[in-house]
């Protein structure tokens, strides 16, 4: 009996799109279980089938739409990274990607380019999306017309969307409040910063913050949340501006971007160090604002895998009629300091996620 990939998933202990990767050096393997895994299928005489590669290659195989917003900031750049990734993952398998970027958030903009992709011919489609009622209702149309949806980076909660990949939002603003409080005593001011009210992740975060230190009565003093909608302009004049109100300020909140802004009218005021700011997102930028002291901390929430994954699950439920293993697929609340703060050594530790479902492909 011939030896399959398969085979050699369950001696190796891994799963069967491991052992393709891994065979085929596509990337996204552990080296010490890639080499395993290759020991394996030279010691069992493992001939890969060929005839069924150039079938799978020649086949019509998934096409797939990407939608990513906001892709001028750092974070989504990452976002964006896993998503060319899965890209050209998929591409050995028959699988087509098309990618479409977005600057800041745009509902009209978000709906025409659903509109161009669908008239393209896609049959699944991933997107960072707004939560307005207009995205809801397209997303259960796509729905009608067996077109699945994963939603990525924030959620469209209530739509039949297939499932989202992304933080656990509300669960990352308590980890902040929980942060803050250690941080700073009794009746200290903290400031609120927000991005985009239309985004479910921002407004999580906020209210996953605000609703922790409100069961912790008397521990904080929560000044109004200011949106900056992801600009540092906007959120450099906001923190003068409360600085003027209030020459106490102790912390600042970032519950989306702007952080860089902030950090800037603190440091101008004298007070660098003495007000802590807490944000979201290990990248370049903020990985230089932690080291600087600038930041306190940075919670991150694995930006590379939100884009990574979703093409990935379209690809399986489409090809292979294998569901998602859960509605909700959250990446980890990673607290980062300037300690452990090395971007590229975080990246590297992603080859191998244990946390959301193993993604596989065909011989």
């Amino acid at each position: 009996m011939a030896v399959t990939a398969q085979k050699i998933a369950e001696i190796a202990g891994v799963s069967r799109g491991t052992v393709d990767r891994a065979l085929h050096n596509r990337g996204r393997v552990n080296p010490e279980v890639a080499a395993r895994i290759r020991q394996i299928a030279a010691e069992l005489g493992y001939k890969p089938n060929l005839v069924g590669q150039a079938l799978v290659r020649s086949k019509q195989g998934a096409k797939l739409g990407v939608i990513l917003q906001s892709t001028e900031t750092p974070t989504m750049q990452i976002v964006r990274e896993g998503v060319r990734r899965a890209a050209d993952e998929l591409r050995d398998s028959g699988g087509e990607v098309l990618v479409r970027e977005l600057k800041g958030l745009d509902d009209e903009k978000l709906l025409e380019c659903i509109e161009e992709l669908v008239s393209q011919g896609i049959q699944g489609l991933a997107l960072s999306p707004n939560n307005t009622p207009e995205l809801r209702q397209c997303i259960n149309e796509l729905y009608g017309q067996n077109i699945p949806v994963v939603t990525l980076n924030s959620d469209v909660p209530g739509s039949r969307r297939l499932c989202f990949v992304g933080q656990d939002s509300y669960c990352a603003g308590q980890t902040a409040a929980c942060l803050m409080c250690e941080l700073l005593p009794p009746g200290s001011k903290v400031l609120p910063l927000t991005g985009h009210l239309n985004n479910s992740g921002h407004n999580s975060r906020l209210n996953g913050f605000l609703d922790t230190v409100q069961q912790l009565e008397g521990q904080l003093v929560i000044l109004p949340f200011q949106p900056c909608f992801d600009r540092d302009d906007c959120a450099y004049e906001v923190t003068q501006y409360t600085l003027q109100l209030h020459p106490d300020l102790a912390g600042i909140y970032v519950a989306a971007n702007g952080q860089a802004g902030a950090c800037q009218a603190i440091e101008e005021s004298g007070r660098k160090g003495r007000v802590k700011i807490i944000a979201y997102d290990l990248n370049e930028p903020n990985m230089r604002l932690l080291q600087s002291g600038s930041l306190s901390f940075v919670i991150d929430q694995e930006a590379f895998e939100q884009g990574y994954r979703p093409p990935y699950l379209l690809y399986e439920y489409l090809m292979h009629k294998k569901q998602p293993e859960r509605e909700l697929l959250y990446t980890d609340i990673a607290i980062r300091t300037k300690y452990n703060s090395d971007l590229s050594t975080v990246l590297s530790s992603y080859e191998n996620p244990s946390h959301l479902p193993e993604a596989t492909t065909s011989d």
